[in-house]
């Protein structure tokens, strides 16, 4: 017979699986207690399988209505920070923001994706690297979209207010001093870099909301933590969100390579891929 504890921690995998699309893996499991610390601590229990009975009380009972939200939230990995990679991002101005200005030099209109975003140090980076080449930007039109399926973590990247710690993880001094100010409240990102982007909740799997298809979209350390299936499901959604002759940026352990056949990897550039034929939002115009 499976032990409680065993089937808690199944309910709570399965629960993470259907709102986001990650499965928990057992290699992931040692760390549910402990991403779950707080909300233990909140409800006044000691461990996952209380917690799956206040999931499963009917209504009216002590649960809290969003205590599923939480839970998902908790069990989400928002690593990230500022030009994350860097050998990888100074591929962006270096090579491919270059190539793809040239590629739009008529409507002189660049836009970007950053899917699973987390807190926002990435989307901010890619502002700041445009407001850093001021000069070779003027005159173009720069949106920068990011998502992530965590509500907290979308919160957090809109207000663009990061602790010390946060802000000097991938920031040398001057980039801080031009690009943020000092608050009471933490280090607040500028207007001039806050003006370029904006930031929606959204699945990676589901439909996507907003204007696409962009001509680059980053998604790095999100396919991680998909199975194969779902995975396949993942690329479907980023192939239909790739101009044809824009570029999908993946983390530095992440290829295409055996994984689908909706992306090839582009000549002599680390982690960045390009499309396969029309993506699908074009075909229907095509």
């Amino acid at each position: 017979m499976i032990e409680v504890s065993e089937a808690s921690h199944q309910i709570i995998a399965d629960l993470l699986e259907a709102r986001t699309g990650q499965h928990l893996t057992e290699s992931r499991r040692w760390r549910v207690n402990s991403a779950l610390a707080g909300i233990f601590r909140a409800h006044g229990i000691s461990n996952v399988d209380q917690l799956v009975c206040l999931l499963a009380a009917p209504p009216g009972g002590p649960e809290t209505p969003d205590l599923s939200q939480e839970v998902v939230e908790a069990l989400l990995n928002n690593e990230t920070y500022f030009f994350r990679d860097k050998p990888t991002f100074d591929q962006l101005p270096g090579e491919i923001l270059p190539e793809i200005a040239h590629r739009r030099r008529d409507v002189r209109r660049l836009s970007i994706w950053s899917a699973g975003c987390s807190t926002g140090q990435e989307v901010y980076s890619l502002a700041m690297l445009f407001n850093e080449q001021a000069e070779r930007w003027q005159g173009w039109t720069i949106d920068i979209l990011g998502t992530d399926v965590s509500h907290r973590a979308i919160n957090a990247a809109r207000s663009g207010c990061y602790s010390q710690f946060e802000v000097q993880r991938g920031l040398g001094v001057t980039q801080m001093l031009r690009h943020f100010d000092e608050t009471p409240r933490g280090w607040q990102v500028r207007e001039d870099v806050r003006c370029k982007v904006r930031f929606h909740q959204h699945n990676i799997l589901g439909p996507f909301p907003g204007r696409m298809p962009f001509d680059l979209v980053l998604c790095r350390n999100v396919l991680l933590y998909f199975d194969r299936q779902v995975r396949t499901q993942a690329f479907a959604r980023l192939s239909s969100a790739v101009m044809p002759d824009g570029f999908l940026m993946l983390g530095a352990g992440e290829t295409v390579v055996g994984q689908t056949d909706r992306f090839v990897p582009t000549a002599r550039r680390a982690s960045f891929f390009e499309p396969v034929g029309l993506p699908a939002a074009l075909q229907k115009i095509a």
